[in-house]
């Protein structure tokens, strides 16, 4: 079995329509699946992909309207990288995020660092030495040349490095790439996971990573739910998200973690050319439409940001 990099990183966010407005119109992200969290219906789950709602691109966030700000420390996850095309792209999203207010620096081998509205930590990266298909949606914000391209990976703290590299070491079977960064490559893309240690006590809410999911084949889903329970991490069994199934654990760090497969998803229960447009229900959850669904706070209109389709 092998895991085939990040299927998708879910954050948590206190106020959906300004998450809306940043994700999908100032990043040209692709709202491709607006539902509730399968855990508390009376929220938001939101979906941000490229134009097909591939795995590897996907980022998505829970809502709970006033939450306060969360803190990073030991135990979370506390950067999300995206590739981009090129250092022209770079200077593009510089000039583009200033202008937006978001705080925006230069980061290692050029990248550009910046926060979203609530302060979650994002990174812009160029990978020359990675041939994985640029993942981007289409945008009339965003120009095709800069856009968005997928997840590269993650940086994650952690108080002592040891546990947490067992685990993507001997159970989830990735690659050691050095400087605490580990790779987790499949047949179709590979992402990242870096650790610093920190023994600083983080806080979650607004703003900060709730889970990383990685990437499993469909046939491979019931034997990474054994995997994990052979290695005595305590998983999840199998649990049904309509749109894929998943385990999930949390690693001796404290991150949570999830194995998702990469089927049947997002065009399950809509059109391809209609993803996202409106507010759809796992089925267990469609006969309380009407209950749920006033819950719920209005969202800006997305095809307002989407060109017209070709």
């Amino acid at each position: 079995m092998q895991l085939d990099g990040i299927h998708h990183i879910t954050c948590i966010t206190a106020d959906a329509p300004r998450n809306v407005d940043f994700y999908a119109r100032v990043l040209g992200l692709r709202l491709a699946k607006k539902t509730v969290n399968q855990d508390d219906p009376t929220v938001y789950h939101l979906f941000y992909t490229d134009e097909a709602g591939t795995p590897g691109s996907d980022l998505t966030f829970f809502e709970y309207p006033g939450a306060r700000r969360g803190a990073v420390g030991a135990g979370m996850v506390h950067r999300i990288r995206y590739r981009v095309a090129s250092s022209d792209s770079l200077d593009w999203w510089e000039d583009r995020l200033r202008a937006e207010g978001a705080p925006v620096s230069r980061g290692p081998d050029d990248s550009l660092r910046f926060q979203d509205p609530e302060g979650l930590a994002l990174e812009l990266v160029v990978r020359d030495d990675i041939e994985d298909a640029p993942l981007v949606a289409r945008s009339t914000e965003v120009p095709g040349e800069h856009a968005l391209q997928g997840f590269d990976g993650v940086d994650a703290l952690v108080a002592d490095f040891t546990g947490s590299e067992l685990v993507v070491d001997r159970l989830l079977g990735f690659a050691d790439r050095g400087d605490h960064t580990w790779e987790s490559r499949g047949p179709r893309r590979g992402g990242t996971i870096t650790f610093e240690q920190s023994d600083r006590r983080g806080m979650g809410g607004a703003g900060t990573v709730h889970h990383i999911a990685f990437a499993a084949e469909t046939a491979d889903i019931e034997g990474w739910a054994q995997r994990v329970a052979d290695a005595g991490a305590h998983g999840t069994p199998v649990v049904d998200r309509f749109w894929f199934r998943s385990v999930y654990f949390r690693e001796p760090g404290g991150i949570l973690y999830e194995l998702a497969t990469q089927d049947p998803g997002f065009t399950a229960d809509e059109s391809l050319e209609t993803l996202g447009e409106t507010l759809v229900l796992p089925p267990a959850y469609e006969p309380a439409r009407a209950q749920i669904e006033p819950q719920l706070t209005p969202l800006p209109d997305t095809r307002q940001w989407r060109p017209t389709p070709g």
